[in-house]
């Protein structure tokens, strides 16, 4: 097994079904707070909860320590429109949202109506950044060609994002090593990584990693965690 140094500072934890109760909301927070995840990821209306529960699990810890609170941004779809999402993305900092996680306008990516694309994510940056506030932009890879990642993440980019995210997890497919290392090809090493979608083990986590990425945004982050510490301890 690959060695990766401090493996929960790369784990997103993720809880964005429909149904996630309250309940299981501050669980998950305890629960990142515990094994030191990086971040969590909840819908927006679990943002200010998410926000409370870690501030009160974590009590004074240092700013590198601190588990960030995320949320997503015109998902699943992509297809809200700028003015909607810029909108979201200042609630949500307002709220208590660290990082925003906005899914691309797939479809007038894939009309060629590049300007539009780059806008909309540059208005979520800035609307964001008025509340420090970074940006992840999804660009689900499932829906486009190899060419058509490179140019995404290209326009990413040079929007201002600060990291390309792979998938929303609810559409065919998810991360995959293969485009994880085609996206990390495509932007500077400014640009960040997340790697989401179907990563449910350690396995398949570490190898993402490798292939590049910064972050992993899964829903399994303590089996991940639990299978990492079982094989350190046999190492």
């Amino acid at each position: 097994m690959d060695k990766v140094t401090d493996l929960n500072k790369y784990l997103e934890s993720t809880l964005l079904k429909p149904e996630a109760t309250s309940e299981q909301i501050e669980e998950l927070c305890r629960e990142a707070v515990r094994c030191g995840f990086r971040s969590v990821c909840v819908n927006p209306c679990y943002v200010g909860l998410a926000k409370k529960t870690i501030a009160d699990e974590e009590g004074d810890v240092a700013p590198e320590d601190h588990v960030k609170t995320v949320t997503v941004i015109g998902f699943p779809l992509g297809a809200s429109a700028t003015q909607v999402k810029s909108f979201e993305a200042a609630y949500a900092c307002m709220e208590g949202a660290d990082e925003v996680d906005m899914v691309m306008n797939i479809g007038a990516f894939k009309s060629g109506d590049y300007k539009y694309v780059s806008d909309d994510i540059n208005s979520v940056v800035y609307a964001a950044g008025e509340y420090e506030a970074k940006v992840k932009v999804i660009i689900e890879t499932c829906l486009l060609s190899k060419e058509e990642i490179m140019k995404a993440c290209e326009i990413v980019g040079n929007a201002g994002a600060a990291f390309v995210k792979s998938s929303t997890g609810f559409n065919t497919e998810g991360a995959t090593v293969r485009n994880i290392f085609l996206m990390r090809g495509s932007v500077s090493q400014k640009v960040g990584i997340k790697a989401a979608g179907g990563i449910r083990d350690l396995e398949t986590a570490l190898d993402m990693i490798e292939a590049g990425a910064d972050v992993i945004g899964s829903s399994s982050c303590a089996k991940i965690m639990d299978e990492y510490l079982a094989a350190e301890a046999e190492s």
